[in-house]
Protein backbone atom coordinates (compact mmCIF):
# COMPACT_ATOMS: atom_id res chain seq x y z
CA UNK A 1 0.00 0.00 0.00
CA UNK A 2 1.16 3.93 -0.49
CA UNK A 3 2.32 5.92 1.70
CA UNK A 4 -0.88 8.43 2.44
CA UNK A 5 0.05 11.97 3.65
CA UNK A 6 -3.85 12.45 4.91
CA UNK A 7 -3.73 9.29 6.60
CA UNK A 8 -0.45 10.06 8.39
CA UNK A 9 -1.70 13.55 9.25
CA UNK A 10 -4.81 12.20 11.02
CA UNK A 11 -3.17 9.91 12.96
CA UNK A 12 -0.86 12.62 14.17
CA UNK A 13 -3.87 15.35 15.07
CA UNK A 14 -5.47 11.98 16.73
CA UNK A 15 -2.30 11.82 19.01
CA UNK A 16 -2.42 15.53 20.11
CA UNK A 17 -5.92 15.90 21.04
CA UNK A 18 -5.30 12.03 23.37
CA UNK A 19 -2.09 14.27 24.85
CA UNK A 20 -4.22 17.22 25.43
CA UNK A 21 -6.25 15.12 27.20
CA UNK A 22 -4.11 13.67 29.08
CA UNK A 23 -3.00 16.59 30.86
CA UNK A 24 -1.31 15.28 33.47
CA UNK A 25 0.84 12.99 30.91
CA UNK A 26 1.68 16.82 29.23
CA UNK A 27 2.49 18.25 32.43
CA UNK A 28 4.93 15.44 33.25
CA UNK A 29 6.37 16.09 29.57
CA UNK A 30 6.85 19.84 30.70
CA UNK A 31 7.72 19.56 34.53
CA UNK A 32 10.10 16.96 34.48
CA UNK A 33 12.69 18.36 31.74
CA UNK A 34 12.33 22.00 33.41
CA UNK A 35 12.93 20.52 37.05
CA UNK A 36 15.99 18.81 35.45
CA UNK A 37 16.67 22.18 33.82
CA UNK A 38 16.75 24.14 37.39
CA UNK A 39 17.86 21.06 39.97
CA UNK A 40 21.07 20.60 37.62
CA UNK A 41 21.53 24.77 36.88
CA UNK A 42 21.20 25.61 40.48
CA UNK A 43 21.37 22.99 42.96
CA UNK A 44 24.16 20.70 42.12
CA UNK A 45 27.36 22.32 43.78
CA UNK A 46 30.02 19.63 44.32
CA UNK A 47 32.28 22.87 45.97
CA UNK A 48 30.74 23.29 49.24
CA UNK A 49 31.56 26.32 51.05
CA UNK A 50 30.67 28.10 54.16
CA UNK A 51 30.38 24.87 55.93
CA UNK A 52 29.28 24.88 60.03
CA UNK A 53 32.78 25.00 62.14
CA UNK A 54 32.81 24.98 65.46
CA UNK A 55 35.73 26.13 67.85
CA UNK A 56 36.58 24.60 70.80
CA UNK A 57 39.15 26.69 72.75
CA UNK A 58 38.64 29.12 75.85
CA UNK A 59 41.46 31.47 74.16
CA UNK A 60 40.99 34.33 73.08
CA UNK A 61 44.67 35.58 72.11
CA UNK A 62 45.09 37.29 69.15
CA UNK A 63 46.93 34.52 67.20
CA UNK A 64 43.87 32.51 67.86
CA UNK A 65 42.33 35.08 66.57
CA UNK A 66 43.80 35.14 63.62
CA UNK A 67 43.66 31.36 62.35
CA UNK A 68 39.86 31.71 62.75
CA UNK A 69 39.51 34.77 60.79
CA UNK A 70 41.61 33.12 57.93
CA UNK A 71 39.53 30.66 57.92
CA UNK A 72 36.73 32.78 57.86
CA UNK A 73 38.06 34.80 54.43
CA UNK A 74 38.55 31.28 52.53
CA UNK A 75 34.98 31.10 52.28
CA UNK A 76 35.04 27.59 52.85
CA UNK A 77 34.33 27.36 56.93
CA UNK A 78 31.20 29.00 58.94
CA UNK A 79 32.81 30.00 61.85
CA UNK A 80 30.16 29.41 65.16
CA UNK A 81 29.62 32.57 67.01
CA UNK A 82 30.71 31.14 70.51
CA UNK A 83 33.27 28.34 71.49
CA UNK A 84 32.48 25.26 72.76
CA UNK A 85 33.36 22.17 75.54
CA UNK A 86 35.00 18.82 73.63
CA UNK A 87 31.91 17.03 74.45
CA UNK A 88 29.71 19.74 73.20
CA UNK A 89 31.70 19.70 69.90
CA UNK A 90 31.53 15.74 69.58
CA UNK A 91 27.78 15.66 69.92
CA UNK A 92 27.40 18.65 67.37
CA UNK A 93 29.77 16.64 65.22
CA UNK A 94 27.57 13.30 65.29
CA UNK A 95 24.05 15.61 65.23
CA UNK A 96 25.76 16.24 62.00
CA UNK A 97 25.14 20.22 63.17
CA UNK A 98 28.85 21.07 62.06
CA UNK A 99 31.15 19.78 59.76
CA UNK A 100 34.56 20.77 61.39
CA UNK A 101 35.81 21.06 64.42
CA UNK A 102 38.95 23.31 65.39
CA UNK A 103 40.96 22.61 68.37
CA UNK A 104 44.04 24.79 69.52
CA UNK A 105 46.58 23.16 72.16
CA UNK A 106 46.73 24.41 75.36
CA UNK A 107 49.95 26.81 75.03
CA UNK A 108 49.34 28.03 71.34
CA UNK A 109 50.12 31.49 71.76
CA UNK A 110 53.21 30.88 73.54
CA UNK A 111 54.28 28.80 70.85
CA UNK A 112 53.99 30.94 68.18
CA UNK A 113 55.93 33.52 69.88
CA UNK A 114 58.90 31.57 70.53
CA UNK A 115 58.60 30.29 66.73
CA UNK A 116 57.87 26.91 67.14
CA UNK A 117 54.84 26.35 64.76
CA UNK A 118 52.51 24.83 66.69
CA UNK A 119 49.69 22.80 65.42
CA UNK A 120 45.93 23.40 64.88
CA UNK A 121 43.76 20.72 65.16
CA UNK A 122 41.03 20.66 62.34
CA UNK A 123 38.89 17.72 62.73
CA UNK A 124 36.44 16.72 59.78
CA UNK A 125 33.32 14.91 59.59
CA UNK A 126 34.22 12.78 56.29
CA UNK A 127 31.23 10.49 55.76
CA UNK A 128 31.19 12.09 52.71
CA UNK A 129 34.77 13.02 51.39
CA UNK A 130 33.00 14.92 48.57
CA UNK A 131 31.54 17.63 50.75
CA UNK A 132 35.14 18.35 52.55
CA UNK A 133 37.86 17.72 50.07
CA UNK A 134 38.14 20.93 48.86
CA UNK A 135 37.47 22.24 52.55
CA UNK A 136 40.59 20.68 53.50
CA UNK A 137 42.49 21.49 51.04
CA UNK A 138 42.28 24.92 51.44
CA UNK A 139 42.96 24.53 55.14
CA UNK A 140 46.06 22.89 54.22
CA UNK A 141 47.13 26.31 52.52
CA UNK A 142 46.56 28.03 55.71
CA UNK A 143 49.74 28.72 57.17
CA UNK A 144 50.58 30.60 54.16
CA UNK A 145 47.75 32.66 54.49
CA UNK A 146 48.43 33.38 57.76
CA UNK A 147 51.42 35.44 57.12
CA UNK A 148 49.24 38.51 56.45
CA UNK A 149 47.30 38.07 59.59
CA UNK A 150 49.94 37.14 62.33
CA UNK A 151 51.77 39.74 63.95
CA UNK A 152 55.74 40.26 62.17
CA UNK A 153 56.86 40.04 65.34
CA UNK A 154 55.67 36.31 65.80
CA UNK A 155 56.89 35.03 62.72
CA UNK A 156 59.39 32.59 62.14
CA UNK A 157 62.57 34.02 60.62
CA UNK A 158 63.63 30.52 59.07
CA UNK A 159 60.91 31.72 56.96
CA UNK A 160 58.84 28.21 58.27
CA UNK A 161 55.21 29.05 58.67
CA UNK A 162 54.05 30.81 61.74
CA UNK A 163 51.98 27.20 62.70
CA UNK A 164 51.31 24.20 61.20
CA UNK A 165 47.84 22.14 60.28
CA UNK A 166 46.53 18.84 61.40
CA UNK A 167 43.91 17.51 59.31
CA UNK A 168 41.45 14.48 61.41
CA UNK A 169 39.34 12.89 59.03
CA UNK A 170 36.45 11.55 61.47
CA UNK A 171 34.12 8.12 60.81
CA UNK A 172 36.33 7.62 57.11
CA UNK A 173 39.79 8.56 57.60
CA UNK A 174 40.84 7.41 54.39
CA UNK A 175 38.21 9.26 52.11
CA UNK A 176 36.48 6.29 51.00
CA UNK A 177 33.44 6.92 48.56
CA UNK A 178 32.24 3.59 49.10
CA UNK A 179 31.64 3.89 52.46
CA UNK A 180 29.53 6.97 51.78
CA UNK A 181 28.02 5.77 48.90
CA UNK A 182 27.08 2.36 49.63
CA UNK A 183 24.81 2.63 52.39
CA UNK A 184 23.13 5.26 50.63
CA UNK A 185 22.53 2.56 48.14
CA UNK A 186 20.07 1.30 50.48
CA UNK A 187 17.73 4.45 50.70
CA UNK A 188 17.83 4.97 46.82
CA UNK A 189 16.80 1.33 45.94
CA UNK A 190 14.09 0.93 48.33
CA UNK A 191 12.69 4.46 47.45
CA UNK A 192 12.96 4.11 43.63
CA UNK A 193 11.20 0.10 44.31
CA UNK A 194 8.64 0.32 47.08
CA UNK A 195 7.66 3.79 45.17
CA UNK A 196 7.53 2.86 41.65
CA UNK A 197 5.77 -0.57 42.31
CA UNK A 198 3.57 -0.42 44.80
CA UNK A 199 1.49 2.83 42.39
CA UNK A 200 1.75 0.31 39.65
CA UNK A 201 0.91 -2.61 41.12
CA UNK A 202 -2.59 -1.25 42.94
CA UNK A 203 -3.27 0.72 39.46
CA UNK A 204 -2.83 -2.02 37.46
CA UNK A 205 -5.62 -3.76 39.93
CA UNK A 206 -7.75 -1.36 38.79
CA UNK A 207 -7.44 -0.99 35.53
CA UNK A 208 -8.18 -4.56 34.78
CA UNK A 209 -10.99 -4.23 37.71
CA UNK A 210 -10.32 -6.68 40.19
CA UNK A 211 -9.77 -3.73 42.84
CA UNK A 212 -13.20 -2.93 42.49
CA UNK A 213 -14.00 -6.40 43.66
CA UNK A 214 -13.05 -5.60 47.21
CA UNK A 215 -16.25 -3.04 47.74
CA UNK A 216 -18.79 -6.04 47.79
CA UNK A 217 -16.56 -7.62 50.56
CA UNK A 218 -16.71 -6.10 54.46
CA UNK A 219 -12.99 -5.52 54.05
CA UNK A 220 -12.45 -2.08 55.04
CA UNK A 221 -9.81 0.70 53.20
CA UNK A 222 -7.49 1.01 55.11
CA UNK A 223 -6.93 -3.15 55.85
CA UNK A 224 -6.90 -3.14 52.15
CA UNK A 225 -4.13 -1.02 51.92
CA UNK A 226 -2.57 -2.79 54.99
CA UNK A 227 -2.84 -5.94 53.49
CA UNK A 228 -1.56 -4.94 49.54
CA UNK A 229 1.76 -3.09 51.20
CA UNK A 230 2.77 -6.09 53.53
CA UNK A 231 4.15 -7.88 51.11
CA UNK A 232 6.22 -4.98 50.00
CA UNK A 233 7.71 -4.70 53.08
CA UNK A 234 9.46 -8.05 53.27
CA UNK A 235 11.01 -7.11 49.77
CA UNK A 236 12.55 -4.03 51.46
CA UNK A 237 13.76 -5.74 53.71
CA UNK A 238 14.90 -8.61 51.57
CA UNK A 239 16.34 -5.61 49.74
CA UNK A 240 18.29 -3.71 52.64
CA UNK A 241 19.51 -7.34 53.99
CA UNK A 242 21.02 -8.27 50.64
CA UNK A 243 22.35 -4.68 50.37
CA UNK A 244 24.13 -4.81 53.89
CA UNK A 245 25.76 -8.14 53.01
CA UNK A 246 27.18 -6.89 49.77
CA UNK A 247 28.34 -3.93 51.60
CA UNK A 248 30.14 -5.79 54.46
CA UNK A 249 31.56 -9.04 51.77
CA UNK A 250 32.38 -6.71 48.78
CA UNK A 251 33.08 -3.25 50.22
CA UNK A 252 34.03 -3.71 53.95
CA UNK A 253 31.89 -0.71 54.81
CA UNK A 254 32.07 -0.64 58.38
CA UNK A 255 29.10 -1.05 60.50
CA UNK A 256 29.90 0.16 64.23
CA UNK A 257 26.22 1.39 65.00
CA UNK A 258 23.27 -1.55 65.89
CA UNK A 259 21.91 -3.34 63.02
CA UNK A 260 18.56 -4.16 65.12
CA UNK A 261 18.04 -0.10 65.30
CA UNK A 262 19.06 -0.36 61.43
CA UNK A 263 16.35 -2.66 61.01
CA UNK A 264 13.95 -0.91 63.38
CA UNK A 265 14.27 2.56 60.86
CA UNK A 266 13.99 1.05 57.80
CA UNK A 267 10.61 -0.36 58.60
CA UNK A 268 9.43 3.61 58.94
CA UNK A 269 11.77 4.81 55.69
CA UNK A 270 9.31 1.73 54.20
CA UNK A 271 6.05 3.16 55.06
CA UNK A 272 6.74 6.38 54.16
CA UNK A 273 7.97 5.12 50.39
CA UNK A 274 4.94 2.84 50.29
CA UNK A 275 2.30 5.34 51.43
CA UNK A 276 3.42 7.61 48.45
CA UNK A 277 3.16 5.16 45.84
CA UNK A 278 -0.37 4.67 47.10
CA UNK A 279 -1.00 8.17 47.05
CA UNK A 280 0.23 7.92 43.29
CA UNK A 281 -1.75 5.07 42.77
CA UNK A 282 -5.04 7.00 44.08
CA UNK A 283 -4.16 9.89 41.32
CA UNK A 284 -2.62 7.92 38.51
CA UNK A 285 -5.75 6.29 36.26
CA UNK A 286 -3.46 3.90 33.95
CA UNK A 287 -0.20 2.20 34.85
CA UNK A 288 1.95 4.95 33.05
CA UNK A 289 0.66 8.13 34.62
CA UNK A 290 1.97 5.97 38.07
CA UNK A 291 5.32 4.86 36.59
CA UNK A 292 5.55 8.70 35.93
CA UNK A 293 5.11 10.50 39.09
CA UNK A 294 6.86 7.65 40.48
CA UNK A 295 9.81 8.99 38.68
CA UNK A 296 9.04 12.57 39.38
CA UNK A 297 9.42 11.97 43.46
CA UNK A 298 12.25 9.86 42.92
CA UNK A 299 14.21 12.50 40.40
CA UNK A 300 14.31 15.34 43.21
CA UNK A 301 14.86 12.83 46.06
CA UNK A 302 18.03 11.37 44.47
CA UNK A 303 19.45 15.02 43.59
CA UNK A 304 17.96 16.60 46.32
CA UNK A 305 18.63 14.20 49.45
CA UNK A 306 22.91 14.47 49.74
CA UNK A 307 22.96 11.38 47.83
CA UNK A 308 24.91 12.33 44.47
CA UNK A 309 25.69 15.96 45.76
CA UNK A 310 27.21 17.77 49.06
CA UNK A 311 23.28 18.81 50.77
CA UNK A 312 25.38 22.01 52.49
CA UNK A 313 26.50 22.72 48.55
CA UNK A 314 23.08 23.53 47.79
CA UNK A 315 21.34 26.58 47.67
CA UNK A 316 18.53 27.08 50.93
CA UNK A 317 15.11 26.79 48.82
CA UNK A 318 17.14 23.37 47.52
CA UNK A 319 17.84 22.30 51.27
CA UNK A 320 14.34 23.37 52.75
CA UNK A 321 12.90 21.34 49.65
CA UNK A 322 15.15 18.27 50.37
CA UNK A 323 14.24 18.34 54.18
CA UNK A 324 10.71 17.03 53.12
CA UNK A 325 11.97 13.68 51.61
CA UNK A 326 12.24 10.78 53.21
CA UNK A 327 15.36 9.97 51.54
CA UNK A 328 17.23 12.84 52.90
CA UNK A 329 16.88 11.74 56.39
CA UNK A 330 17.39 7.85 55.63
CA UNK A 331 20.68 8.90 54.50
CA UNK A 332 21.84 10.41 58.00
CA UNK A 333 20.07 7.62 59.60
CA UNK A 334 22.19 4.78 57.71
CA UNK A 335 25.46 6.79 57.75
CA UNK A 336 24.85 7.80 61.56
CA UNK A 337 24.58 4.21 62.09
CA UNK A 338 26.93 2.40 60.12
CA UNK A 339 29.55 5.25 60.28
CA UNK A 340 29.58 6.89 63.58
CA UNK A 341 27.60 4.36 65.80
CA UNK A 342 24.65 6.68 66.50
CA UNK A 343 22.19 5.88 68.92
CA UNK A 344 18.10 6.79 69.13
CA UNK A 345 19.73 10.44 70.57
CA UNK A 346 21.76 11.12 67.71
CA UNK A 347 19.10 9.79 65.33
CA UNK A 348 15.59 10.95 66.56
CA UNK A 349 15.88 14.47 64.42
CA UNK A 350 15.69 12.04 61.93
CA UNK A 351 12.96 10.12 62.23
CA UNK A 352 9.96 12.03 63.68
CA UNK A 353 10.52 13.50 60.20
CA UNK A 354 10.01 10.29 58.33
CA UNK A 355 6.80 9.83 60.66
CA UNK A 356 4.81 12.57 60.08
CA UNK A 357 5.74 12.16 56.26
CA UNK A 358 4.19 8.78 56.53
CA UNK A 359 1.08 9.88 58.56
CA UNK A 360 0.40 12.85 56.43
CA UNK A 361 0.69 10.96 53.07
CA UNK A 362 -0.96 7.90 53.80
CA UNK A 363 -4.18 9.58 55.25
CA UNK A 364 -4.52 11.87 52.34
CA UNK A 365 -3.97 8.68 50.43
CA UNK A 366 -6.96 6.96 52.42
CA UNK A 367 -9.15 9.54 51.76
CA UNK A 368 -8.64 9.55 47.96
CA UNK A 369 -8.76 5.82 48.35
CA UNK A 370 -12.43 5.54 49.55
CA UNK A 371 -13.34 8.63 47.21
CA UNK A 372 -11.93 7.05 43.82
CA UNK A 373 -13.89 3.38 45.36
CA UNK A 374 -17.23 4.60 47.12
Amino acid sequence: MNFSFPRFLAMAVKEFIQMRRDRLTFAMMIGIPLIQLVLFGFAINNDPKHLPTVVVTNHSDIYARSVISAMKQSDYFRILDHAVTRDEAERMMALGEVQFIVSFPVDFARRVVRGESPSVLIEADATDPVATGSAISAAAALPNALMHYLPQESLVQSGQPPISIAVHRRYNPESITQYNIVPALMGVILTMTMVLITAVAITRERERGTLEYLLVTPVRPLEVMLGKIVPYVLVGYLQATLILIAADLLFHVPMDGSLPLLYTLILFFIGANLSMGILFSTVARNQLQAFQMSFFFFLPSILLSGFMFPFRGMPQWAQWIGEVLPLTHFLRIVRGLLLKDNGWVELLPNVWPLLLFMIVVLTIALKRYRQTLD
